[in-house]
């Protein structure tokens, strides 16, 4: 069959105009849909991983439309864990544009937290549970704010509150059993923590936490249920951790010490933490050269003469918490826990892990007034704790790498440095779940090279602020309480009060890793310690060197 269309239609389609079609018009995106476009790209590919593609998207947005919240939000949450100072930046900035948005300020006090500024972070947490009253995110995170700032019996009602509105919301229970544990209420908090199990959620931390409750005599049956989930090949190495460490320290108890050491390392290795710790020599190397005496003295004039600052510093688990907790028994001391403000003063000033040429500048261009700023500042967050304190205690045991600018901002501050035997200290560190910002804790020998690097630090500091810095030796203090308690309160300055003989009734809430043991009265036997592992820590030992004391 012939489909070839006839001359005559052929002439005739030819000749008639092609038909017009009515195109719709099409509106461009508005800015804002635009925008908004944009924003819901740079959440996925946030989602994705593909963070600094987000980031440049989220720029592209603010230059179109500056100061646009949601793109400020994304940019607060890209810059967590990387630059938390940024971070908080940009959440308070969205807070700026939308103040009524929970969710920002919820994120804020995350940050807030994060960086150890728990009054902050109490401000925005409250303004999202007011906000929305059944975030239940915000209600968590405001327990845990106030068990960080000493205030964990008002954290109990809001994990109450959580646990109506979301009973399987995975961190209520283990947080309101780390407020109860704060406050020395032991057998409730194994209550939770157990129910947590039971259920299965935020299993590894419930465990970990449980295990540290008390000390073991027999063998408990978790152990065997911690066991069983460390066999299952597809655990993800954070969980894996925390499991490794709950075992460790149920076996320690039981003194079952080649098993515990065993899974102690094995946390450390699925762990994956790394320590650059040439880079840390270096860094040592520019505070001693950077913290003269010729430098020190020609600021000696810096600062502010307030001795309301005490701060007690030194490698952690040296008895840091517990030196705070006898100074803060006397009527006229308030403990005020492990505070990051000097630090983050620090940090404004160009310092990080590793200070560079913009810390030194900084440091060396400094006037007398801009001292006294700075110590202002610290100051005036101080008081923010109880104002009629006549020392408040800053414990945290890192500042043993601010002392150059402590010294500066406070020449009148009361210094107590606590030491331990090295090998027990070190190992002390080791069998605990320490976060990545400890990674010196990675393993046996980095851990006991990291130490030594510590020690030559504290003893320029002794060289450059002759008779400031008052050496508090655990074993002297566990072997002669009273008498080393006196000299403690000797130094701040204070007379003696008997309360700081009975630490372990002092009210409140303990924070740290050591919350346990300094309800309890003072006990020898975490001294010489390491010899129950001596044959399993000799790369520690030996990366001690002289500092080990066989």
């Amino acid at each position: 069959m012939n489909t070839r269309m006839p001359p005559a239609w052929s002439k005739h389609i030819k000749a008639q105009p092609a038909p017009k079609v009515k195109q719709p018009k099409v509106k461009p995106p508005s800015r804002a849909q635009a925008d908004d476009i944009l924003l819901r790209q740079a959440l996925d590919l946030q989602q994705a991983k593909r963070l600094s593609e987000a980031e440049e998207l989220c720029h592209r947005v603010l230059a179109r439309t500056p100061n646009h919240p949601l793109s400020l939000y994304i940019l607060g949450t890209l810059g967590l864990g990387f630059d938390d100072e940024l971070a908080i930046q940009y959440f308070a900035r969205a807070i700026g544009q939308a103040p009524q948005n929970p969710y920002f300020h919820l994120s804020l006090g995350e940050a807030y937290l994060k960086v150890g500024d728990s009054l902050l972070a109490i401000k925005h947490l409250q303004r999202a549970c007011e906000l929305k009253p059944d975030l239940v995110e915000a209600l968590c995170g405001l327990g845990r704010a106030y068990v960080s700032s000493d205030k964990a019996a008002m954290a109990l009602p809001l994990y109450e509150k959580a646990l109506k509105i979301n009973s399987i919301h995975p961190m209520v229970r283990t947080g309101l059993a780390n407020a109860l544990t704060s406050l020395g209420r032991m057998d409730d908090a194994r209550a939770y923590l157990k129910e947590a199990i039971e259920r299965r959620l935020n299993m590894p931390a419930a465990y970990n936490d449980l295990m540290h409750t008390r000390k073991f005599t027999e063998e408990p049956s978790e152990l065997a249920s911690i066991l069983s989930e460390l066999a299952n090949p597809n655990l993800a190495p954070d969980l894996a951790q925390q499991l490794h460490h709950a075992a460790g320290k149920v076996l320690d108890d039981l003194q079952r010490y080649d098993e515990a050491m065993d899974h102690f390392q094995k946390a450390k290795r699925v762990a994956g933490y790394d320590f650059d710790l040439e880079s840390y020599r270096r860094w040592v190397d520019s505070m001693i050269e950077l913290f003269s005496p010729e430098m020190l003295a020609a600021k000696a004039s810096h600062g502010n003469p307030s001795e309301i600052p005490v701060f007690v510093l030194g490698m952690p688990r040296s008895g840091t918490t517990l030196t705070e907790q006898i100074c803060a028994s006397h009527p006229d001391v308030h403990g005020a826990g492990e505070l990051t403000k000097l630090r983050r003063i620090a940090n404004s000033m160009g310092f990080r892990t590793q200070p560079d040429e913009a810390f030194r500048g900084s440091i060396m261009s400094m006037t007398r007034d801009q001292s006294r700023t700075l110590a202002e500042e610290y100051l005036s967050y101080l008081r923010q704790h109880p104002p009629a304190a006549l020392r408040i205690v800053d414990k945290l045991p890192h500042n043993f790498e601010l002392m150059g600018l402590i010294g500066i901002l406070f020449p009148n501050a009361r210094i107590i440095h606590c030491r331990r035997d090295a090998i027990d200290n070190c190992l002390s560190c080791f069998v605990l779940n320490f976060t990545k910002q400890h990674s010196y804790n990675a393993d046996l020998q980095t851990l006991g090279l990291y130490y030594r690097e510590y020690d030559r630090l504290m003893r320029h500091w002794d060289k450059v602020f002759p008779g400031r810095i008052f050496e508090n030796r655990y074993e002297t203090l566990v072997a002669d309480q009273e008498t080393q308690s006196r000299r403690l309160i000797e130094h701040l300055g204070l007379p003696w009060d008997d309360a700081c003989l009975r630490f372990f009734d002092k009210d409140g809430s303990v924070n740290t890793v050591s919350r346990w043991q300094v309800r309890q009265p003072i006990y020898k036997s975490s001294v010489k310690r390491w010899k129950h592992y001596e044959s399993e820590i000799q790369p520690l030992i030996q990366s001690l060197g002289d500092l080990a004391e066989i």
